[in-house]
């Protein structure tokens, strides 16, 4: 005698792309979640740097002015050092500067573990932050 439920299959199309959903929602947001991590990594880094070559190069005189060029160069290194750009196939960075304040944005495409029929994107995902530079005596 056969039990009526093994009859039928364990997961109909709806159960499955339903699940595919909630793993592909997943996937995406522990990838935003580390890119956010990522980027403040980088943006205190690129903050921290700022601030010593300030100290060093012009004394201590309260809130620094950052050099856009001198952030992203700490960001890269900060990059470099964690192998993010080596973990994250086509990893975009981009670094903003207003007044004392660092902001570190990152992007890079998913590929979704489950994937849904007819989507031929991958989705990108970002993640970002911000760090000040604040000189004390």
């Amino acid at each position: 005698m056969l039990i009526p439920a093994l009859e039928r299959p364990l997961f109909d199309g709806h159960t499955r792309l339903l699940v595919g959903v909630v793993v592909d929602a997943s996937a995406a947001y522990l990838r935003r979640q580390g890119f956010n991590s990522l980027a403040d990594g980088a943006a205190l880094a690129a903050a921290d740097g700022v601030k010593a070559e300030q100290v060093y190069d012009g004394g201590l005189d309260g809130h620094g002015q950052v050099d856009p060029r001198v952030a992203r160069r700490y960001a890269e290194q900060y990059l470099d050092q964690t192998g993010a750009d080596r973990r994250y196939r086509g990893l975009g960075l981009a670094v903003f500067v207003d007044g004392d304040s660092v902001i570190v944005k990152f992007a890079a495409p998913l590929d979704l573990p489950i994937g849904q029929p007819g989507w031929d994107k991958r989705p990108v995902v970002a993640g970002s932050a911000a760090a000040f530079v604040v000189v004390e005596n």
